[in-house]
């Protein structure tokens, strides 16, 4: 287990939210210890002294019920060094140290390629580790330049490149709901299911992040990783093993079973749109181009849904749709496994029109099975629901994604060749929006986003 932690952006948002109290939660939880030695890189000008100062403020806002002395042991594990990340020579200095290092890229992606090149001719010493967070390139072209990098720098089993929603209790009970239980599996199939929908439509607006999220869209920033990782615990075949080979090797397969989209699928099986002002709960939400920050040039879009098929035996003529918008009315973050109705059930009409449904809950952490019920009755079928509410975790996804990268358990990362196929499925939807063969619709902030189009006749 690799005992050198070094964070470049160590002074940034995703370190102060997600880093630090993921560190916390591994030192409460005995995952690490005093050997532990933690490097923050930034361009702040600061000395290691300030940086514990700012550690320690950060845990008090963001750790939770982190103990006093963890959040000490953390900051005292800390020093402080002033570096462009880009500079060989001050990478150099930020990774010095004997022994391997995991370095963490907590910076925009769009640095990534020169901050590997950076690491490159810096030179890791032997053993060490990479950690990139999403997206991986912006389309195909830069995420295979950007492996191409990566693999001067380190063999593939060295490159972490998280994505925390697979880390999330939640999204893994997803998989283990499906392969561990013999009453779901059998029926896991288009024979059986009709339609899989993969969302997560959240209240929040933009929050400040207009420095990233209106290059990237909710497209690049939702769809392209997040959905389409939750697409392959979903439909993917039982792997051998849990092992990384194994079960990323299943991930890659259904990637590369989407059914390729021609632009007349694009315009009929995807929806982008983005905000106007409107009211979420007591805030007054601004539209979108209004929002600081904002190139209206871009006409980026806070809404993307797109319909997907898979060209396999297990899921011929099942629907996946998946769909993210932000300053909803409404938090939805759900994967729901719609069933096809009964065959010929003695109820007429009123069985067709309650098909089950199985609902994991994402945020909150639930499962629901809708089922029917008192069929024997005068007045006919009634909807029954049941409900378990699934217990914490024990660690936060950054607590498990930092461990996996420590330990050297890839598992959990998406490999390079997957990447590039999450890349692939969505190029033609980037092209097609590009050339505006989809239309750019509005939505009120506070709805619950654009209105389905009618089917065309």
């Amino acid at each position: 287990m690799i005992d050198r932690l070094a964070i470049f952006g160590a002074t940034g948002d995703l370190s102060a939210r997600y880093l630090l109290p993921a560190l916390a939660a591994l030192r409460a939880g005995g995952h690490v210890g005093d050997r532990l030695r933690l490097t923050g890189a930034s361009r702040q000008d600061w000395d290691s002294e300030q940086y514990r100062e700012w550690i320690a403020a950060q845990l008090d806002r963001h750790g939770g019920a982190c103990a006093a002395e963890v959040k000490q042991a953390i900051a005292a594990s800390a020093r402080y060094r002033r570096a462009d990340v880009t500079d060989p020579a001050d990478v150099a200095s930020a990774i010095g140290g004997e022994g391997p290092v995991a370095v963490y890229l907590a910076l925009p992606p769009a640095l990534f390629p020169r901050v590997v090149t950076a690491l490159h001719r810096a030179g890791l010493p032997p053993g060490s580790r990479i950690v990139l967070e999403k997206p991986f390139g912006e389309d195909l072209a830069s995420a295979r330049e950007l492996n191409g990098l990566l693999a001067e720098l380190l063999p593939e089993q060295a490159v972490f490149r998280v994505d925390h929603f697979l880390a999330m209790t939640s999204v893994q009970n997803v998989l283990g709901s499906r392969l561990a239980n013999r009453v779901l599996e059998p029926v896991w199939n288009g024979t059986h299911i009709a339609e899989v929908e993969i969302v997560w439509d959240e209240t929040l607006a933009l929050e400040g992040r207009a420095g990233y999220y209106d290059t990237v869209g909710a497209l690049k920033d939702m769809v392209q990783n997040h959905l389409l990782q939750l697409l392959c615990l979903v439909a993917m075949e039982p792997p051998a093993t849990l092992g990384e080979r194994d079960l990323r090797d299943r991930k890659v397969d259904v990637l590369r079973s989407v059914r390729r989209l021609s632009d007349e699928d694009v315009v009929h099986r995807t929806r982008r749109a983005r905000y106007l002002p409107g009211r979420i709960g007591d805030r007054d939400i601004p539209a979108y181009v209004d929002e600081e920050g904002v190139d209206p040039s871009r006409r980026t879009e806070t809404f993307a849904e797109v319909e997907l098929e898979l060209d396999s035996p297990r899921w011929a003529g099942t629907r996946f749709r998946l769909r993210s918008g932000k300053a909803l009315g409404a938090d939805r973050k759900e994967v729901v496994v719609r069933f096809r109705p009964a065959p010929h059930p003695p109820f007429g009409r009123s069985a067709e029109a309650l098909p089950n449904v199985l609902r994991f809950g994402l945020e909150p952490e639930e499962l629901a099975l809708e089922l029917t019920g008192a069929g024997f009755q005068a007045h006919g079928l009634n909807p029954l629901s049941l409900t378990a509410r699934m217990e914490p975790a024990g660690l936060p996804a950054y607590g498990r994604l930092l461990l996996d990268a420590l330990k050297g358990d890839p598992a959990l990362s998406i490999r390079g060749d997957e990447a590039e196929e999450a890349w692939r499925v969505l190029t033609p939807v980037l092209s097609a929006w590009e050339r505006d063969l989809v239309p750019l619709e509005q939505y009120p902030a506070g709805s619950d986003g654009p209105p389905r189009r009618r089917p065309e006749h």
